[in-house]
C-alpha cells in the first residue's frame, strides 16, 4: 500500500470527519528509512483539537498533529517567531491528503507563503545572545577535564555552533536532524567537520573544534563575554 494510500486511510478511521489533512516529513523525500514514521497534519472543524499523538498504524509509527484552522495558526506563528515550526514545514512541503472544503488548500498556501516569506530578520541582540552562549562554552571545554562533562559541553558546542551560523545566515533554525538538513545549503561542509572534530575531541584533541568554533564565532562578530549584560522584566505600577 502506498505510503498516501496509508496515511489517508489512517485519517479517514480515526477522523472521518477532517476538513484537511497532509502528510510532512522525511517519508516524502529520499532520506525516507525503514524507521521512518508518518508525520501526519489533520485539520478538523473543533474538539477534540487540538492535540498531538503518537501511535503505530499497522507497521507504521505515526506522529499526529490534530488542529483547527485556528489553533495551527497559534502554533505556527510564535513558532516562526523563534525561526522554527515543524508543524510549518509539514504542510508547506507535505503532501495534501484530503481537502473537504477548501482548508486545505487555504492552509498550504498560507504555509508556502510563509515558509518561503523566510524567518524575521535576526536581531542584534539575539545574536549577540548566541555568540555570549557559545564564548562561555567554548571557555567551559577549555577548562573541562572530567569525560561525562566534556561529552555534553561538546555535544551543547556543535549545536550551538550549527545554530549560531543559520543565524548569521539569516535562515531557518531547526532540531536534530533538521538542525544539519538546514545548514546543508549555506554552509554545505560545516556539519561533517563539526562531526570530525567533535570526535576528535572527545578523543583527547579539542585544538581542531576550539578552531572551527571560534572560526564560526568570528563570522558573526567574535567572541563576547565581558561587558555583556542583560536587564530581566520589570514590574509596571
Amino acid at each position: 500500500m502506498d505510503v498516501l494510500d496509508v496515511a489517508r486511510a489512517l485519517v479517514l478511521e480515526r477522523h472521518p470527519d477532517a476538513l484537511a489533512a497532509f502528510l510532512g516529513g522525511s517519508v516524502l523525500t529520499s532520506r525516507r528509512t525503514a524507521r521512518s514514521d508518518l508525520d501526519i497534519v489533520v485539520l478538523l472543524e473543533g474538539p477534540p483539537a487540538p492535540y498531538r499523538e503518537s501511535l503505530r498504524y499497522g507497521d507504521w509509527p505515526v506522529e499526529l498533529f490534530v488542529h483547527t484552522e485556528d489553533s495551527w495558526h497559534s502554533f505556527v506563528t510564535p513558532e516562526i517567531a523563534q525561526r522554527n515550526s515543524a508543524l510549518l514545514w509539514m504542510c508547506a512541503d507535505g503532501a495534501l491528503l484530503l481537502d473537504a472544503d477548501g482548508t486545505g488548500a487555504r492552509i498550504a498556501e498560507t504555509a508556502k507563503r510563509l515558509a518561503a516569506a523566510g524567518p524575521p530578520p535576526v536581531t542584534d541582540t539575539a545574536l549577540e545572545d548566541a555568540r555570549y552562549a557559545l564564548t562561555d562554552l567554548l571557555d567551559d571545554f577549555a577548562a573541562v577535564t572530567d569525560a561525562g562533562e566534556r561529552l555534553f559541553v561538546v555535544a551543547e558546542l556543535v549545536r550551538r555552533t550549527g545554530e549560531l551560523t543559520l543565524l548569521t545566515h539569516g535562515t531557518w533554525l531547526g532540531g536534530g536532524k533538521w538542525l544539519a538538513r538546514r545548514l546543508e545549503p549555506v554552509a554545505p561542509d560545516l556539519a561533517a567537520r563539526l562531526d570530525e572534530a567533535a570526535q576528535a575531541a572527545l578523543r583527547g584533541a579539542p585544538e581542531g573544534l576550539t578552531a572551527l568554533v571560534t572560526e564560526v564565532l568570528d563570522a558573526a562578530g567574535g567572541p563576547i563575554w565581558e561587558g555583556y549584560r542583560r536587564s530581566g522584566p520589570r514590574k509596571t505600577a
